[in-house]
Order: C-alpha cells, then sequence, then structure tokens
C-alpha cells in the first residue's frame, strides 16, 4: 500500500466504478485520463494493480494514484 495519508470519499451508496471514482474523488479530472491510467497500470485498489475500468469499490476499498491514496465509504 502507501504511507501517504488516506483521504475518505464518500461515494453516497454501496458500490461505484473506479472509473467513476477516481474523477468523482478529484485524483483525476475526466472519465478519458481515468480510462488512459487505468489501462497503463498505473491506479492500483487495495494494493494491487487494477485494469478494468468497470472493477467495482466497496466501502473500505482503497485507491491509489500517483502517490494519493483515497478509501471508499458510502
Amino acid at each position: 500500500m502507501t504511507d501517504e495519508p488516506v483521504d475518505d470519499v464518500s461515494i453516497g451508496g454501496e458500490m461505484i466504478r473506479l472509473g467513476q471514482f477516481l474523477k468523482f474523488s478529484g485524483l483525476l479530472d475526466s472519465g478519458g485520463d481515468a480510462k488512459e491510467v487505468i489501462i497503463d497500470g498505473y491506479v492500483t485498489v487495495n494494493g494491487d494493480e487494477e485494469r478494468r475500468r468497470g472493477r467495482q469499490l466497496r466501502d473500505g476499498d482503497l485507491v491509489s494514484f500517483e502517490g494519493r491514496t483515497v478509501r471508499v465509504r458510502p
């Protein structure tokens, strides 16, 4: 994982897809950017590289990109 501070991001529901979450959390500005960084392997979920933009995230999942980590909260 990472030693960086972790920010909690409330998604207002039970589940969100990884591509949507990257935009929603402010890690990225656009869906096109999200698609590229996911496909290129720059995003991790719970410490593992994730290349599926449609990966479903749930409460407690940790998403990391460029040294920043955010935790999914309902």
